[in-house]
């Protein structure tokens, strides 16, 4: 229910930005606006308000909605009112109708961005875990504790406040196939450098484990038992809630992530685990348990003990002008990104898998709303952008397509034969169906698996 009405909120409150955002120039630009929309089909409330009577609409299907002006390409207009006609505007005010919508929604991004930024959110610190053997990350010297301070691309150097805005950075800087240069601080505080080498990388950018795979991974939290589950392995090892392990089998525990993966590489032997349990240290004898996966992966080892450690995390907050300031770089930066990703996918160098669809949208609303409104506004922040960006780009039937038709209009002083447009719109259409059939796969495919 949650992920329904997070969901549902959320397409409401983009779409009546986006629509008002049309509306709104419209009028001032003088234009009559018949009918204003959200949603499409029959419609369940309407009310009628201003002196044009404009109609005021919500209709049953919530995937979108319109803003119908008086023009005549649609029907016929009464001489009086011919000069309020779209269709009879000068082109800089049907561009910037048009724009207004996508407009809208970035102006909603940096709105909301700004408003976390000043309250302030708790993020992780951006504390490196250990790299796999192998990965680019060890290689380029990177080690379990180093705190990212700051990262450097192209003799720019840009702040790590956390780990959400190393994500954002190294991410750019891989679409753009750039090295990018780590300053480090270990557990020591000993200051260091690494370079990551990100040149043809652009394909694998997009993908979901992309910093991972390059041996990139936040620090995981202590190896701390919160509860330990009667009858399992680890109560009769004479385990406890509040035990902190730091070896297993003689290897040093780094984090949960070090005693999970010692478990699940277990076999069922024995695990001889050191734990410290107030000022002394406490040697056991867990024999793991196997258990079949709720998720029909197979069998897993268990020991019946949960863990509950805390990570280092830093409250990440802005003054007024400085919450603002990071509104805009926000909306910016994740602006540049969404294009240069489609653009990415366009020409091949990055994977359809990184399109996403209603499903998906629909499972991160219900996630970020169940952690807390702060986690909910960014989300709203983000896809508030991704709609402004899409709909902006040169394609029929978005409002960017139309700005195209108007900056060629604009060049060759002769509008575009409504009958090429109506072509042009059919086939709009068909690349809009495309990208949604793929994105519903996509969708389908990160809950079920592959369909095939």
């Amino acid at each position: 229910m949650i992920t329904v009405l997070a969901f549902v909120f959320a397409l409401g409150l983009l779409i009546t930005i986006h629509e008002y955002g049309h509306y709104r120039v419209a009028v001032a630009a003088g234009v009559k606006v018949l009918r204003f929309s959200i949603g499409f089909g029959k419609p369940l409330v309407k009310w009628t308000r201003g002196k044009d009577r404009t109609e005021f609409v919500i209709a049953a299907v919530p995937l979108g909605g319109f803003v119908r002006m008086l023009d005549e390409r649609e029907g016929e207009v009464a001489e009086p009112e011919l000069s309020r006609a779209f269709n009879r505007q000068p082109l800089p005010k049907r561009a910037a109708i048009v724009a207004a919508g996508p407009l809208a929604n970035l102006l909603l991004a940096v709105v909301l961005f700004a408003v976390v930024a000043f309250v302030g959110v708790r993020q992780p610190v951006a504390i490196l875990g250990t790299p796999a053997a192998g990965s680019p990350a060890a290689m380029a010297g990177v080690r379990a504790g180093d705190q990212v301070l700051a990262t450097s691309t192209g003799g720019s150097s840009e702040p790590v406040q956390s780990w959400a805005d190393l994500q954002l950075q190294l991410l750019t800087a891989a679409l753009d196939g750039r090295a990018v240069r780590l300053q480090l601080r270990s557990a020591t505080g000993a200051l260091s450098s690494a370079t990551l080498q990100f040149a043809g990388m652009q394909d694998a950018a997009g993908q979901p484990h992309f910093l991972a795979e390059q041996g990139l991974r936040l620090q995981s939290p202590p190896a701390l038992i919160r509860q330990v589950l009667p009858g399992d392995p680890a109560a009769k090892a004479g385990m406890r809630a509040g035990d902190l392990v730091k070896e297993v089998n003689g290897r040093a525990i780094s984090g949960s992530d070090a005693l999970l993966q010692a478990i699940a590489a277990s076999g069922g032997q024995p695990l001889r685990v050191l734990v410290r349990r107030g000022e002394a240290d406490v040697a056991l004898i867990v024999h793991p348990q196997r258990q079949h996966a709720a998720n029909g992966a197979g069998d897993v080892w268990r020991i019946g003990a949960l863990l509950g450690g805390d990570i280092p995390s830093v409250v990440v907050k802005r003054g007024p002008a400085g919450a603002v300031a990071e509104g805009f770089a926000r909306t910016w930066q994740l602006s540049a990104l969404t294009l240069k990703t489609l653009g990415k996918i366009v020409v091949g160098q990055a994977s359809l898998s990184n399109l996403s669809g209603p499903v998906t949208i629909a499972d991160y609303a219900g996630r970020s709303a169940e952690m807390g409104w702060l986690p909910y506004v960014s989300f709203l922040a983000i896809i508030s952008v991704s709609l402004g960006v899409l709909n902006l780009l040169p394609v029929p039937v978005l409002d960017g397509g139309h700005l195209l038709y108007y900056a060629i209009e604009g060049v060759t002083h002769r509008s575009i034969p409504q009958r090429l447009q109506e072509r042009l719109q059919q086939g709009g259409l068909a690349v809009i169906a495309l990208m949604m059939a793929i994105a519903l796969y996509n969708d389908f495919a990160r809950l079920i698996g592959p369909l095939h």
